[in-house]
Parts: C-alpha cells; structure tokens; sequence
C-alpha cells in the first residue's frame, strides 16, 4: 500500500490529543467530586460500569480516528487490471523454419492449435490481437474481442522466409497505442535511457518464436521501446535442437518459398534434410527481463499449450495502483459510530426512585 498525501498522517495526532483530552477530564473529576451534590453522590455510590465496558468506547473510537487519518493520506493498494480494460498481442512466428517436423506433424501447425485453445479459453471480454512475422512483421488482427475472427486469422497462416522479432514488438506496440492513448506509438521518441519508472501499462505482448533474429530491428532494441513505454514482454522458446527435415503442407507455404513437386518443403539445402534450429534464448530472455515479462521454452506442442494457457494467471497479476480511501472512510466512521453508540447505551442511568 502507498499513500498520495502522506504529509496528510499528521491527523493520527488526533488519538494521543485524545489520551491527553481523557486523562485531564477525569483529573478534573477526581478534584470536583467533593462539590457533587448528595443526589450525584448517590448514583456515584451505585455499581459502576465494568472495566472493559469502560474502555472499549475509547478504544473503538480511539481506531476510528487512526482509519480516518490513514484515510485522509489518500492510501492506494495495488489490484488486479480488469481484463475488459486490457489486450494481449500475440506474436507468432512463421518463418520457415515453422516446417520443422521436430514436433509433430511440423511446428506450425502444433502453434496454430496451442493458439487456437488459447484464444477459446479466454473469458468473454478479452481483447486478443494478433501479429505474424517472417523477414517482416505485420498486425493480422487488430485487439478484438471476437474470437472467431481470431480463430478464421490462425488458420490462415503462411509461412515466409526471414525471422524479424524485433520488428514483431514493434508492430505490437504500435497496434496498442492505437487503442491505448497512454501508449506513444513507436514514431515518437521516448526516453530510454536509465530505469523505466511507473506502473506497468494494462496491456501484454506475448512473442512465440522458435529461432534468432535475422533481419530488421535487433530484439533488444525493440525491447527497450516497449519498456520505456511500460509495456511488459513475455517470450516463448518453441521447438528443440534437433535436425529434422522442413515439411510444410501446401497451404501453409506462402509464394516466397519452394515447393517441391506433390511433396511440399522448406529448402535451403534439399528437401527432407535435416537442418538445425536454433532458439536465441539468451536474447528472448534478455526482452523479457528488460519489459517486466518472463521467457518460458516449449520443446512440444503439449509444452506451447500449457505456457500459453498459464499466461493469462501471469498477465491478470499485472498490478495497478487505486486509491482505496472510500474504505477507510467508510471503516472509520463506523468504528467512530459504534464507539458513540456503545458509549451512550452504556452510560444508560435508571431513574431514581423517591
């Protein structure tokens, strides 16, 4: 919890004004009581009230005041964003390397089914946009809360050459300054330099990859644009190390790849050859840490599913700072009217018989 106005504390002098205020009254009494008259010194001789029915008026009261001064410091406590006020960009790889068959039938395929379960275990409210990258990088779904015009988009992808992470996270931050006017779009220049301060902003990229940046702005770079503007990154890893021929079914090739007769394939060095692919981890890892966000690594398709399916619990932990001095104000004054309530009820006096 943080206060606005912590100078505003100075209202808790109001309990030990109290203490001083309770102790010369009774002083007071002590020094009056032979002036009583003989009606008063008889109620006087009556049993009085219990010690603690005595004391918890005072006390009660006595805390009403605390919560009331804690209260006027303007106190904020850090919540949950609600989803409706927040959008995930999801940013899928589909550079050829995405015909590896190390996860079966190839990795494009296992990613379009872990983003499709994703994208279906939403709650209804969630804004999910959607951006793929090759040697380019381009927004395919702006954040929409429509999830069968997302699901149509995962379908539909197509493979190209060239891998451009760093430009996939700009796109991202570009697609949430648009619906997002706390977020300046990638145009306009904002400090870098030194520790990014401030509350996160409500808004995630998560960035699914299974290889290194080859073309376009380098990942750390971009890293630190989506820093500056307070937007946390989150990496996944996807795929293994081991060599594994390229096959892609046809519909899954765009025009800038070869295909190989009735047999579709990713070439390089000849169809069906196994070629090594190799995740950038220390990179993924470094975007992430540098946004706020984490790298998690998918050797399988059960793997992908599970991370993207964890993420959401990540992401709805993104706090923000709300003020919270309503509640105060509410426990304070009934503290304070129950201390007043219990003192009048307490100090009841039954009349006096002739």
């Amino acid at each position: 919890m943080s206060l606005s106005w912590p100078w505003a504390l100075i209202a808790l002098l109001a309990f030990p004004m109290l203490l001083g205020f309770r102790w010369w009254t009774r002083r007071r009494r002590r020094r009056e009581a032979v002036r009583l008259s003989s009606v008063t010194l008889v109620r006087a001789a009556l049993p009085g009230r219990s010690l603690w029915r005595r004391r918890i008026p005072l006390w009660l009261f006595a805390v009403g005041l605390v919560v009331l001064g804690t209260g006027a410091a303007r106190p904020q406590a850090s919540v949950p964003v609600p989803s409706d006020s927040s959008a995930i960009l999801l940013a899928i790889d589909v550079s050829g390397s995405m015909c590896s068959t190390d996860v079966p039938p190839n990795r494009l395929t296992a990613a379009q089914k872990a983003a499709r379960e994703f994208v279906e275990a939403q709650e209804e409210g969630t804004r999910i946009g959607l951006v793929t990258f090759a040697g380019t990088a381009g927004l395919l779904v702006q954040p929409t809360t429509d999830k069968d015009q997302l699901l149509s988009a995962i379908d539909t992808l197509r493979t190209s050459r060239g891998t451009a992470i760093g430009l996939a996270i700009l796109a991202s931050v570009d697609s949430i300054a648009e619906i997002n006017p706390a977020v300046p779009p990638t145009g306009v220049e904002v400090p870098t330099s030194g520790e990014p301060t401030g509350d996160y902003q409500p808004d995630t990229i998560v960035v699914l990859t299974d290889g290194r940046n080859t073309q376009g702005v380098d990942p750390v770079t971009a890293a630190s644009e989506a820093a500056a503007r307070r937007l946390r990154v989150y990496t996944i890893g996807f795929g293994t190390s081991e060599p594994s021929p390229m096959v892609c079914s046809p519909d899954q090739i765009s025009g800038d790849l070869p295909f190989r007769g009735d047999r579709p394939g990713y070439g390089g060095g000849g169809f069906g050859r196994g070629r090594y692919q190799q995740i950038d981890e220390e990179t993924l890892t470094e975007v992430a840490e540098m946004t706020g966000g984490e790298y998690f690594k998918a050797a399988d398709a059960e793997a992908l599913t599970g991370v993207l399916l964890d993420l959401p619990s990540a992401i709805v932990l993104q706090r923000k700072n709300v003020e919270i001095t309503v509640w105060f104000a509410l426990i304070g004054a009934l503290l304070v009217l129950g201390a007043v309530g219990l003192s009048q009820w307490w100090n009841r006096t039954a009349p006096l018989s002739r």
